[in-house]
């Protein structure tokens, strides 16, 4: 097995107990990025590509959503979501959730579309057929419904481990840039980058309308020592120039 270094557009580690603890005790996992981006899903159905252990997806169906179906490569990932929706009374009918590469999700998933297709942070970088990826979600958005992504912003990539204050990559580089994937089992690829400009093109060119691309200068943890630890995401210190970390779109069916 290979020694593994952090990748620049990796998730955390899994959720821990207390993560878990507080989840069941009510508090959702939505972040302000993704509630004001998708808006209110009372009474609507949502697909989450990527689901990892549920938890966003489990939180957009407390929030109201009609039924939600999350999908995942990992089944180790989509048991664990399963009991957990089963603990907090989540039957099928509400919450359902779907071993399969995310690719496939077309003939995985139990419905031909949904009102909200999500993919979270830490999704594309997993992705090396990007034009496959937006076909395949842009086919399981309904009319009149919409992809909405967050994801790490490209700028991350390139910038020093440890501090974040150097350009040490290069953007526009296709080589994998982490070890071999049988290092982590909740991965099966390597990482890869895609600048901003070829999801956006992506996305269109699958036959969505965008409709917005918003940069932030949060993320979702401590992925550099520069980075101060604070709500609603680490971010740099005031004293320090503002870079983007995280970026979201949503593109509509029309």
């Amino acid at each position: 097995m290979h020694a593994r270094r952090a990748a620049p557009d990796d998730w955390p580690e899994p959720e821990d107990s207390d993560d878990l603890d507080a989840f069941r005790h009510g508090q959702d996992t939505i972040r302000e990025i993704e509630a004001s981006g998708v808006g209110d899903v009372t009474g609507r159905t949502l697909l989450h590509l990527r689901c990892r252990s549920g938890l966003d997806t489990l939180s957009w169906a407390r929030q109201g959503a009609r039924h939600v179906v999350g999908l995942d490569s990992s089944e180790a990932a989509v048991e664990a979501a399963r009991e957990l929706a089963a603990d907090l009374g989540l039957g099928p009918d509400r919450a359902a959730f779907v071993t399969a590469p995310l690719y496939d999700a077309a003939q995985a998933v139990p419905d031909p579309a949904y009102d909200i297709v999500h993919t979270g942070a830490g999704t594309l970088s997993r992705l090396p057929d990007l034009r496959r990826w937006a076909e395949t979600a842009a086919a399981l958005v309904a009319p009149g419904g919409f992809l909405h992504l967050t994801e790490f912003h490209p700028l991350t990539g390139v910038l020093d481990d440890e501090m974040g204050a150097r350009i040490v990559r290069d953007h526009f580089s296709r080589d994998p840039f982490d070890d071999a994937p049988d290092s982590h089992p909740d991965f099966d690829t390597q990482a890869v980058r895609h600048p901003m400009g070829e999801v956006v093109t992506a996305v269109a060119e699958a036959g969505l309308r965008v409709d917005f691309l918003h940069e932030h200068d949060i993320t979702r943890f401590q992925r550099f020592g520069s980075l101060e630890p604070r709500r609603p995401g680490p971010r740099r210190p005031a004293d320090r120039p503002l870079v983007p970390l995280l970026y979201s779109l949503r593109a509509t069916r029309p």
